[in-house]
């Protein structure tokens, strides 16, 4: 059997672009049981909710949603349960000094297969207000009528 090569998509949270300002990201692999990650391998986990945490200096993502597998049977997982995350030492440290010292969160962005080995994109972010996410907003809608109008003045329209 050949092995995998690349990098191929679960999930991705959309959500946390919007809600917080993304200082810092890392990749770090997961601990799974055989259940997730066949179901992983479906395609089926959100990161909506989740987040994670330095806990006794490791590292852990909590609240990430991995259904249960379908042909499980009473060997299946929770569906919520505390994942260890998989980082160096001197990564987890200064996540660890970051977060305490400047009041950051961390933050899942995204998880997929690397290689046949399941990854999670975690990120040292902190929280955007309400005005922020408005004027990031009205921002992008400013940048797209620019193009608009650059477009329809190119073809010579109006």
């Amino acid at each position: 059997m050949p092995k995998e090569t690349g990098r191929k998509m679960i999930a991705q949270n959309k959500k946390a672009r919007h809600d917080f300002h993304i200082e810092d990201t890392y990749e770090a692999g997961l601990v799974l049981t055989g259940t997730e990650v066949k179901s992983l391998r479906a395609g089926r986990a959100s990161l909506v909710d989740g987040f994670a945490e330095i806990d006794r200096g490791e590292a852990w993502l909590l609240q990430v949603h991995i259904p249960q597998y379908d042909n499980g049977t009473w060997t299946n997982h929770e569906t919520r349960r505390r994942r260890k995350l998989l980082l160096n030492r001197h990564e987890i440290d200064k996540i660890d000094q970051r977060i305490r010292s400047k009041g950051l969160t961390l933050v899942p962005l995204s998880l997929y297969f690397k290689d046949g080995r399941a990854k999670v994109e975690i990120a040292l972010a902190r929280g955007k207000k309400q005005y922020d996410k408005r004027h990031a907003i009205a921002e992008r809608q400013a940048v797209r009528d620019a193009q608009r109008e650059l477009g329809r003045s190119l073809k010579g329209i109006r």
